[in-house]
């Protein structure tokens, strides 16, 4: 039976309720909360240092894109979805980066500007090290389509009609199970990375 898009789905009805994926994420985001509701108070009590003042200012966006990205997940509109992935893969990558480089917070300070700090390639790359060699250049090309919108970006949002025809989805997509996996793991996964940074900058939180 096909399934009729809802107006708005709720936590008890929504269309990839179930899906191990989605679970993952949902326990990712429980597991931040907890490290920001811990971490958040603390964080006005203390002399922050360089990293820990822009920890506290891209941290939160991280999270905020995640819950984003979870309630996009929840009311079927993964293309949508997939697109901010960018985004936190670019919060959690700056602030992994900053941690790694700490001299590299001084870029940070002057603003971050273009020109001057390294692309998210490099970020990755430096970050990857050995383990992950050329990492950046494997990663970066896709979520820049997805962002800029060039033909390659098309496959994320292909359906098929009512009519059996290939088409371009404009709304909710519910029955794409494949790419909700894609979007909750991937989802998961750079949020855990947010999670572990705020811990690791503010050890002293508990």
């Amino acid at each position: 039976m096909e399934k009729k898009p809802s107006p708005i789905y709720t936590p008890d009805n929504e269309p990839y309720l179930g899906r191990e994926t989605v679970f993952a994420f949902d326990n990712a985001i429980i597991a931040c909360m907890d490290t920001n509701a811990r971490i958040a108070p603390y964080t006005h009590k203390i002399e922050k240092s360089d990293l820990q003042w822009a920890a506290c200012q891209i941290i939160p966006q991280g999270i905020s894109i995640a819950l984003s990205i979870r309630e996009l997940v929840r009311q079927g509109y993964l293309f949508g979805a997939y697109v901010l992935m960018r985004s936190l893969i670019e919060r959690a990558t700056i602030i992994f980066y900053l941690h790694d480089n700490p001299e590299k917070v001084e870029i940070w300070k002057r603003g971050w500007k273009y020109g001057e700090r390294p692309t998210l390639t490099k970020m990755l790359n430096s970050i990857g090290k050995d383990k992950f060699p050329n990492i950046g250049s494997m990663l970066t090309p896709l979520y820049n389509s997805l962002t800029h919108g060039d033909p390659d970006s098309a496959i994320w949002n292909l359906i098929q009609t009512k009519d059996g025809y290939p088409g371009y989805s404009i709304s909710k997509i519910i029955d794409d199970p494949s790419l909700c996996d894609k979007v909750c793991l991937e989802g998961s996964t750079w949020l855990t990375i947010i999670t572990v940074m705020a811990a690791a900058i503010f050890p002293e939180a508990d």
